[in-house]
């Protein structure tokens, strides 16, 4: 593992990895749908895009997917990108600007007529009305319900850690964790497994507290790695939204001695998600398959994150130094 920061030999992760077979069709399609909804792209545009293999992330998560649904998860993941960029690119976000584009977002999805269309950008909104479509129609009111909730989950977390960063709030580790979760958007990803793989989960499963658990455990893994990968670039710009960060803080310790306390409660849970997953029960053989099926992309999502973390150009920078 020459040339990866000494922490990522520690991360040992038992999930088996998985990868679409369509996923590199499926990035070259990207490719056309982004020019197809926001123009030509110039060459070094292009070039980000083919690099950051969203498709491969998407792929790693769905593996199982139809190559024409992982080009609708595809689309959905390249947006949620550009809305990150769009919502934290910098260390001062603007949280009426963020606020404002976040709810925006919702009355699209929500088909509401919009308030301030201008607070979201043409391309964004374009791109997302477009990847909408597939799921829109063909999955239940429910669901969709489901979905938009996630959503909105995720972007109260945005605009929260925007006004955090505006106002030089930092969080302790205790606001942090929950907060992480909703930024990290892996609700909404788990949502989407289901129109993954074709077969329900009844809300009643979904929110059972064994099946929380389990994809609560799941979102701090895939969120503490990349805060792991990312602390470099979060020194700089996150405001102090960075796990190690907080704990570095909190304990009044170096940011390298938090590093180390960080990697070893990653290491914790992950013991616990093995034992985690085996503890939820059994509700009968007609929903105890698409459960199993829910919680392997639950799983999915912190394999495919840390594999798809480590080949993408989205974090290259944080692979250049040992730590």
């Amino acid at each position: 593992m020459a040339g990866l920061p000494s922490w990522v030999a520690e991360l040992v992760c038992p999930i088996p990895g998985r990868l679409s077979p369509h996923a590199d069709a499926v990035q070259d399609w990207l490719l056309d749908w982004v020019e197809r909804i926001d123009g030509p792209l110039d060459p070094p545009a292009r070039q980000r895009l083919a690099h950051g293999a969203v498709a491969r992330y998407a792929g790693r998560l769905y593996p199982d997917a139809t190559e024409a649904d992982l080009r609708v998860l595809t689309a959905l993941f390249l947006w949620f990108f550009l809305l990150d960029d769009a919502c934290d690119g910098t260390g001062t976000p603007r949280p009426d600007h963020v606020s404002a584009l976040c709810a925006e977002v919702l009355r699209l999805l929500r088909e509401e007529s919009p308030l301030r269309p201008e607070a979201l950008p043409p391309p964004l909104r374009r791109m997302l009305a477009d990847a909408w479509q597939v799921p829109r129609y063909r999955m239940t009111a429910g669901w969709r319900v489901r979905f938009v909730d996630s959503v909105a989950h995720h972007l109260h977390g945005v605009v929260t850690e925007a006004s955090n960063k505006a106002t030089g709030r930092r969080p302790d580790v205790g606001t942090y964790i929950p907060l992480r979760r909703a930024t990290s958007a892996a609700y909404v990803s788990y949502a989407l497994i289901e129109f993954a793989t074709g077969r329900p989960v009844p809300d009643a499963l979904y929110h059972h507290p064994a099946v929380r658990m389990v994809a609560d455990t799941a979102n701090d893994l895939l969120s503490w790695f990349n805060d792991l990968l990312s602390l470099d670039r979060d020194r700089a710009t996150s405001g102090g939204h960075n796990l190690v960060l907080a704990v570095a803080r909190e304990q009044r310790i170096t940011i390298d001695a938090a590093v180390p306390l960080v990697v070893r409660r990653w290491q914790e849970s992950m013991r616990d998600f093995g034992p985690l997953r085996a503890a939820v029960p059994s509700f009968g053989p007609d929903l105890d398959d698409a459960l199993g099926r829910y919680l392997d992309g639950v799983a999915n999502s912190v394999r495919g994150t840390m594999d798809w973390s480590l080949e993408s150009a989205r974090y290259a920078d944080a692979l250049t130094a040992d730590r």
